[in-house]
């Protein structure tokens, strides 16, 4: 009976989840980029260290909630490195079941303290990185973006990389501006040019369309007589190593003290449920 009854909680608790989904691209891919922000090589190392963070948290794997983890195909579209390490930014799609949904709360400013690695004096350092999430738009979502092509700059270069047999000796990355809005958007993981072009492309109108979405709302709260926050200059987590282990939602006020299964392993659950909670009594 005990069996039972832990069975029809968990069932449940999943329904439950279910009905925390009301956005209406909750459904759609997700593409995730990451830009150092203040930090010099340790925003550039933090960069790095939550790619591997998101790209841990899409694997699938045993005992791991589907409402929470979608198990979902990666895409890495770019990936410039740092100076000294690290990486300057990257952008990721994440093709899975609500990937979208998932990963709306992460858009944010996050915040890490640490020893820094590579402070010879081993002091304490502390640094930031710029997540933002937007949802894949579908081809007939695509097609309602208008992009004139006399508003764009397309540059080709070539990709840079670890070396080895796989450097990439043609000029098959792609860089496209759009100059009215000033939006850059690279591609350089495929070794087609071709390839690179629509994958900036689909997160080029991706982007477009999030700006669409901010003015409008924008326009929305003006009419109000109300101004909306600004939302990029916004800490929403810290993730602290030293003096002592936290991670922890300024938002929702979630904490887990094993840094180590957030960091190393993607186990984001009980912040990815917690925001959506806490967005559903906003």
């Amino acid at each position: 009976m005990a069996a039972q009854l832990a069975v029809v909680d968990r069932e449940l608790e999943q329904k439950e989840l279910e009905l925390l989904f009301n956005d209406p691209y909750a459904g759609h891919n997700a593409i995730l980029s990451i830009s150092a922000g203040a930090g010099g090589i340790d925003a550039q190392d933090w960069v790095e260290m939550l790619l591997r963070m998101y790209l841990k948290w899409a694997q699938p794997g045993p005992g791991r909630a589907t409402t929470l983890r979608p198990g979902a195909d990666t895409e890495l579209v770019e990936a410039t490195p740092g100076e000294e390490a690290g990486l300057k930014g990257a952008t990721l799609i994440l093709r899975g079941r609500r990937a979208y949904g998932l990963l709306r709360g992460e858009h944010g400013v996050h915040r890490l303290v640490r020893i820094s690695p590579f402070d010879q004096n081993h002091r304490r350092h502390t640094s930031f990185a710029l997540v933002e999430v937007l949802p894949e738009l579908e081809e007939s979502e695509e097609r309602e973006i208008e992009v004139n092509p006399d508003d764009l700059r397309i540059d080709t270069y070539r990709s840079t990389g670890a070396g080895g047999q796989h450097v990439n000796k043609t000029d098959s990355a792609v860089r496209i501006t759009h100059l009215p809005t000033g939006i850059v958007v690279t591609s350089q993981n495929e070794r087609s040019q071709m390839k690179n072009r629509d994958s900036a492309m689909k997160v080029l109108k991706s982007r477009l369309f999030q700006r669409q979405q901010e003015e409008s709302a924008r326009k929305r709260e003006e009419l109000r007589g109300s101004v909306m926050p600004a939302e990029f200059g916004s800490q929403i987590r810290n993730y602290v190593l030293q003096p002592y282990t936290l991670v922890k939602d300024v938002r929702t006020g979630v904490e887990v003290g094993n840094v180590q299964s957030v960091l190393e392993d993607g186990d984001m659950e009980p912040f990815t449920e917690g925001w959506l909670r806490w967005r559903l009594g906003q």
